[in-house]
């Protein structure tokens, strides 16, 4: 079963971003903000790459999608990180509607429209548990009769943390939120055009059949000061420091060390 996941890197996309631009100049200039664009790479480095390439499971493909605006020393950073992670390759993209380029993207990476894939999104500042593509290929086999009878079926796993990081640690609260952004995926049947970039994350019960398990905490969601979804008027969400057994369980189930994370941030 091929397992694709997708990130966006400071994608420039006409739409898709809770921030809104006049232009596109404008967008391009938010998005390469020097301040900005570092935050995003320390994130990047410190959480979301450490638990792809600490997946138990590694038969998974990562999509990484860039703007053709990257400076190239920002393309030269991002290049570097990624390469310890050998299934991991960068897209690049002029400004484009923000849907239409993401299933493009996911179709025409599917090594066959005839047989079924599954597929995931992957914030740049997210973190999903070690065993996730695992748990993914696992819910597949245990849900065969359910999944061949339709089209597609979201794969929802609803326990986590949300997390802030930053040179003092890591605060975080954990969280229970069914059909988030992380740690969720798709199932899309043989023949089946339809992406997991169809869907608004939290739609996609509404439109197909969908499980949801309440397993262990199965993802660590991002919450900095660059986060799309922070820039409205969203809830402020109370964070407390990890305790000693929260840093375990960040380093165990999510290869996050607080050590490291505290080291990235804390660089000039």
């Amino acid at each position: 079963m091929q397992i694709l996941g997708l990130c966006r890197f400071s994608y420039p996309a006409l739409g898709g971003f809770q921030v809104g631009h006049e232009t596109i100049e404008d967008r391009i200039a938010y998005l390469y903000e020097p301040a900005r664009l570092e935050e995003r790479f320390r994130l990047f480095e410190a959480v979301a790459l450490p638990c792809l390439m600490a997946q138990t499971d590694p038969d998974f493909e990562m999509i990484v999608l860039v703007g053709d605006s990257l400076p190239k020393q920002h393309m030269a950073r991002l290049k570097a990180l990624l390469s310890p992670l050998p299934h991991a390759r960068i897209i690049v993209e002029p400004p484009r509607p923000h849907r239409e380029v993401m299933k493009e993207i996911l179709n025409k990476a599917r090594l066959s429209r005839y047989e079924p894939c599954v597929q995931f999104r992957f914030d740049d500042d997210d973190a999903i548990a070690v065993d996730f593509i695992a748990k993914l290929r696992k819910a597949v086999d245990d849900a065969a009769p359910l999944l061949v009878q339709h089209k597609s079926v979201a794969l929802d796993w609803n326990k986590g943390y949300v997390a802030e990081f930053g040179a003092d640690g890591i605060e975080a609260t954990p969280s229970y939120r069914p059909f988030y952004t992380a740690a969720l995926a798709m199932f899309v049947n043989a023949r089946c055009p339809l992406t997991i970039m169809n869907f608004a994350h939290d739609k996609l019960p509404r439109f197909m059949p969908a499980l949801s398990f309440p397993d262990q905490a199965m993802y660590v969601r991002g919450h900095n000061g660059f986060n799309d979804s922070r820039q409205k008027n969203a809830r402020p969400i109370e964070l407390s420091p990890l305790s000693a057994e929260e840093e375990t369980l960040f380093k165990d189930r999510f290869a996050i060390d607080i050590n490291a994370v505290r080291r990235v941030f804390a660089k000039g």
